[in-house]
């Protein structure tokens, strides 16, 4: 599962660093400072149920870190419905099957 997380996380930052380089392809001294701050403050926290992924103090989704969930699967990315909780009205993808579309400002 730590793979896993990790895949997502770098998606995260390709995905910002995608957003942010010009339509030329130029990174600016000023850009590469944005992406470095953007790619420090990603981080995660697991919890008996989730992890929790958080960029710069605010919660980005969560993702189901338990077999014994009636409505989820192990690795179900969730939007955030607060800083505490997931949203639990559909997965946004599973980051152990793959095929997950995701955004840096959150899930899709």
């Amino acid at each position: 599962m730590q793979d896993q997380i990790n895949t997502l996380i770098e998606d995260i930052k390709e995905d910002y660093a995608m957003w942010t380089t010009k339509s030329d392809g130029e990174i600016t001294p000023w850009l590469e400072q944005m992406i470095k701050e953007f790619n420090e403050g990603l981080t995660f926290k697991a919890g008996k149920k989730y992890i929790k992924i958080m960029s710069k103090g605010s919660v980005w989704g969560f993702v189901v870190n338990v077999d014994n969930d009636n409505q989820f699967r192990k690795g179900d990315i969730l939007k955030p419905a607060g800083w505490a909780a997931p949203t639990r009205n559909f997965a946004r993808g599973n980051i152990i099957s793959g095929g997950y579309k995701i955004s840096w400002t959150g899930t899709a």
